[in-house]
């Protein structure tokens, strides 16, 4: 009997320190939960209050901030658009993505520039780059090379994604 409950009890340290030492998933950085999506009623509702929002994130850090909110999220936007085999929407989101995250390292530089210490946000702006690169690496295996839009009643339109996705690589490998 008195063996036993040690047996247990040693059993459970041995656990606890496994679960404590052992990693079973690690990410330094992770990317929103995705949000309303295109064509819902609420995404409009997101879309005003970005737009809006743009003024309450002043200052560099606070554009830092805001900037790479909006990339995480239509990153994560595209790349749920893609897996769904939305190209046009996932498309459009990519470059909204792109957009937004080109003004990170110059929300950075700027705040050098005015003698803030931008170590720990360098190390964000990094971690984000890696995991978007990551992403967008992923999906570039999955995705065709171009794909022809071609809706109802318009004018079709050639979405060239390889090309996109390398560009996207690029802006985020340029801040590593």
């Amino acid at each position: 009997m008195k063996n036993e409950k040690l047996l247990y009890l040693f059993t459970l340290v041995f656990f606890l320190f496994v679960l404590k030492t052992s990693v079973f998933a690690q990410s330094n950085y992770v990317l929103p939960y995705p949000s309303s999506m295109p064509g819902s009623f609420s995404y409009k509702i997101h879309l005003i209050y970005e737009s809006v929002s743009k003024y309450w994130y002043f200052g560099d850090f606070g554009q830092f901030d805001y900037n790479l909110k909006l990339a995480d999220k239509y990153l994560v936007e595209a790349k749920i658009l893609f897996e769904y085999k939305q190209y046009l929407l996932g498309y459009k989101a990519l470059e909204k993505s792109n957009r937004y995250f080109v003004n990170i390292p110059l929300n950075l530089a700027k705040a050098k520039e005015d003698g803030k210490d931008i170590s720990q946000r360098r190390k964000i702006l990094e971690e984000s780059a890696q995991k978007h690169i990551e992403i967008l690496s992923e999906l570039q295996g999955k995705l065709p090379p171009s794909f022809l839009w071609t809706p109802e009643n318009a004018k079709s339109t050639n979405l060239n994604l390889e090309e996109m996705m390398g560009k996207s690589i690029k802006i985020r490998a340029g801040s590593l």
